[in-house]
């Protein structure tokens, strides 16, 4: 075997570590929590009076948990269309800030293949990637594709699924289905600290940020001070680890 053809081979084998089948297996930790979410959306939704198909559209054009929880209810207190779309604009916003976040990774590929991997992105899929980012440093176009498309098509899926067995599971928070979402986060958490091998400046920005949550909970609405502690924690984190 000749000296080039070693080289190519072992340019080739990053690539192939880290191409579709690795982003399959990637995903499949998050599977579990989008399949209860799925459920329970699915649920929500056919109590909210839609059809079996209308369900199957709203999981496959809109595919966002917490905006189809959103329109699930605002159709069932027979809001207005503007009113369901407005919202679901401003709760889907931070879908940019997501996407700016993996930009850098992507810059060498065209518009189009930079949209057809932005345009299945999702919180848990960014939170696979990102910690991703921390062991690699970059990330495959292939490996991201895997990842997005059996998210993607679990959640399609489960919402059905959950369609299906609405007849039977008449309230969802009763089996717990509301705390797999947040469960499903703590896993991509506790995986992005380990890998970054910063336990200590991890854990000292997380209880800054609960010490912050608990301050501001005396002059804020809860969610306000979740986001203005993570908001203030973060840019903490981030000053620490650019002056270390």
């Amino acid at each position: 075997m000749s000296l080039e053809n070693i080289h190519v081979e072992t340019a080739a084998s990053p690539r192939n570590k880290e191409g579709f089948m690795e982003g399959i297996k990637d995903c499949v930790p998050t599977l579990l929590g989008y399949l209860s979410i799925g459920l329970a959306a699915g649920v929500v939704q056919k109590t909210a009076g839609l059809s079996i198909a209308e369900i199957a559209l709203m999981s496959l054009i809109l595919y966002a948990g917490s905006a189809q929880f959103i329109a699930a209810g605002m159709i069932a207190a027979s809001s207005s269309p503007t009113a369901i779309i407005i919202t679901i604009l401003f709760v889907n916003l931070r879908h940019l800030l997501l996407s700016a976040a993996l930009s850098p990774y992507f810059r060498h590929l065209s518009p189009l293949r930079n949209i057809l991997v932005g345009s299945l992105l999702t919180d848990e899929t960014f939170g696979v990637a990102i910690n991703q980012t921390a062991k690699t440093k970059k990330i495959n176009e292939s490996w991201m594709h895997g990842l997005n498309i059996t998210a993607y098509l679990n959640w399609f899926i489960a919402n059905i699924a959950g369609a299906l067995l609405a007849q039977w599971i008449s309230d969802p928070e009763k089996f717990g289905l509301e705390f797999a979402l947040p469960a499903m986060f703590i896993g991509i958490l506790v995986l992005s600290i380990i890998g970054r091998s910063k336990i200590k400046r991890d854990i000292a920005v997380a209880l800054v940020a609960v010490v912050l949550t608990v301050g501001c909970s005396f002059f804020l609405s809860s969610s306000m001070g979740i986001i203005v502690a993570t908001i203030i924690a973060s840019t903490l984190g981030m000053a620490v680890e650019k002056w270390k």
